[in-house]
């Protein structure tokens, strides 16, 4: 029997460190394939500037791959009917692919398609691309697995792929543009997006895309701009160049975590033997990032684990405790950027302009949705995961919930504007930036500027209530009450039985992450009620449960 081998392309768009690929090289004959879903499409955490950065990724896939001798096919509609069509045509006989941990929509359409293959006699390999294990009973011992994998070697290619003959169409042209296929082929596309632009309203900056600008930005970072990251980290003003910038790399899959496990950890062993003192600092930093690699992994099994999360609270205790009052005005206003919180607004406007923030500006944001404006996570996080460019389902939804109080098991954490804002933008710049009509408050007053007296306001042309709104709430009222009615559920005892059930769960273990025992939650509950009326925040210069993750590699 001939050996017809289909790759099917999802999150994993390289070719180094690819399993199904270097399976694919023993088969008699090899396609790969790209399946451009209607359901991601039509999904409420899609925006075009993910179409726009998955066009630039398969364009420069296709062109690799074609040189190597494979061809991919790029089809539009949902899987199993592609794979229906395709089969029809070409009858393979093996399906390769990743395991994937992604939103609902995609464990729906991977039921589906494990269906189709079992009854068309398909054998469908899925390969682990990343620490995430499937079918896990418990969390011990999960830090070890992860190690394991990422410690093995490569997935390399040892021969050519051969393809099938006789087969037309798909050839090495340039890829077609995504949009216009999905305005040709799936009925209702060409509204949304149009829809879509429109509400967009600027051209989108386009962000590094592809395998090799993922190495590239790897290198870059481990021979230079990792020095200061674990401080860099924080600040609007330094990420940008400081971090990594590898995390909408990871959610497409242009590079592999194992390769960026092991190119990081060879770094740092070259570094201390050199034992220099500007190396043994690059070296302290460095480990500070190969940490979150570590939680990366860690909280997307959490969604694999409990798919649920993505629109239920983790701890049902905390069912229907903001849904009922959630405020539809204070949500707009906070997606637009005119909260009247200066830090709040310049970071929304960054993100929705340029499709990335550093994490503690992501965390600021929710805290600020769920305890200032007592919003529930689920229509914030859907905002967000359109505007991120790197949104990655797994720590985007447990990162919604830790923020937002709804785990069980985490502290409250409770993020001030103004203390952001003077910290991490102490001259003004990056609201200034993203807020112009503040460009005239003296510096000393930008973080609240409706505390300057109404003649200065005038004087700097800016008139709170006018020319930039005042706050939507008042900020130590709002948190106050906010803490307080959280508190009380925490306080009954279902919800502390229940917190325990999540602990075990989900919690981290002592095998390589730090604990999140309930000794230890119960220290920092103490802590927490004794800093009840002051920002709850957290040092994340190192890794704890409680990390700002949303973007934790930035």
């Amino acid at each position: 029997m001939t050996y017809r081998a289909l790759v099917w392309f999802k999150r994993d768009l390289r070719w180094r460190d690819h399993a199904p690929l270097a399976q694919a090289a023993q088969a008699d004959e090899c396609l790969a394939l790209f399946v451009l879903e209607p359901a991601w499409l039509f999904s409420p955490e899609f925006d075009l500037r993910h179409l726009r950065h998955l066009q630039c990724c398969l364009e420069e896939l296709r062109a690799d791959l074609a040189e190597r001798g494979l061809r991919l096919l790029v089809r539009v509609g949902e899987a199993p009917e592609v794979l229906a069509a395709l089969h029809r045509d070409w009858a393979f006989t093996h399906l390769l692919s990743h395991e994937e941990t992604g939103p609902f929509w995609s464990y729906e359409r991977d039921r589906a398609v494990a269906r189709w293959c079992r009854g068309q006699s398909v054998v469908w390999t899925e390969h682990a691309q990343t620490g995430v294990v499937r079918a896990l009973r418990q969390r011990s011992g999960w830090a070890a697995r992860w190690e394991a994998r990422m410690a093995a070697p490569e997935s390399t290619v040892s021969a050519g792929w051969r393809s099938p003959t006789g087969l037309t169409g798909d050839a090495a042209e340039p890829l077609p543009d995504l949009a216009t296929l999905a305005r040709a082929h799936v009925p209702g596309w060409a509204e949304r997006h149009s829809a879509m632009a429109r509400a967009r309203g600027v051209a989108m900056p386009a962000m590094p895309a592809g395998e090799r600008a993922a190495w590239a930005d790897l290198g870059s970072f481990l021979l230079q701009r990792g020095r200061g990251y674990r401080q860099h980290l924080s600040s609007p003003l330094t990420a940008e160049a400081g971090c990594s910038r590898l995390s909408a790399h990871l959610s497409f899959g242009s590079i592999s975590m194992r390769c960026v496990h092991q190119a990081t950890e060879a770094r740092i062993a070259a570094l201390r033997d050199r034992d220099e003192p500007g190396d043994r600092g690059l070296a302290y930093h460095l480990q500070g990032f190969a940490s979150r690699l570590r939680w990366h992994c860690h909280f997307m099994q959490k969604l694999e684990s409990e798919p649920e999360i993505e629109w239920r609270n983790f701890a049902r205790a905390y069912d229907g405790l903001r849904e009922p009052d959630f405020d539809r005005g204070r949500f707009e206003a906070w997606c637009r950027g005119e909260t009247g919180f200066p830090m709040v607004d310049a970071c929304m406007r960054s993100l929705n302009a340029t499709g990335w923030l550093n994490f503690r500006m992501r965390a600021m944001l929710v805290s600020v949705a769920a305890y200032h404006l007592w919003l529930h996570w689920r229509e914030p996080g859907l905002h967000l995961a359109r505007q991120f460019i790197d949104f990655e389902p797994g720590i985007h939804w447990s990162q919604m919930q830790m923020q937002s109080g709804t785990t069980g098991i985490n502290t409250m954490r409770v993020y001030s504007p103004t203390k952001q804002a003077q910290e991490h933008d102490p001259e003004g710049v990056f609201i200034r930036r993203w807020v112009p009509e503040l460009a005239g408050v003296p510096t000393e007053h930008l973080a609240e500027p409706w505390r300057l007296p109404l003649a200065e306001q005038r004087a700097a042309g800016c008139v709170i209530g006018s020319h930039y709104p005042a706050p939507i709430v008042d900020p130590v009222n709002a948190v106050r009450e906010a803490k307080a009615r959280l508190a009380d559920v925490r306080r009954q005892p279902e919800a502390q039985h229940e917190a325990d059930g999540v602990q075990a769960r989900h919690g981290s273990r002592k095998s390589g992450l730090p604990s999140t025992t309930r000794s230890a939650r119960s220290r920092n509950a103490s802590a927490s009620r004794t800093r009840m009326n002051k920002d709850a925040e957290a040092s994340l210069s190192s890794p704890s449960p409680q990390l700002g993750l949303f973007d934790e590699l930035s």
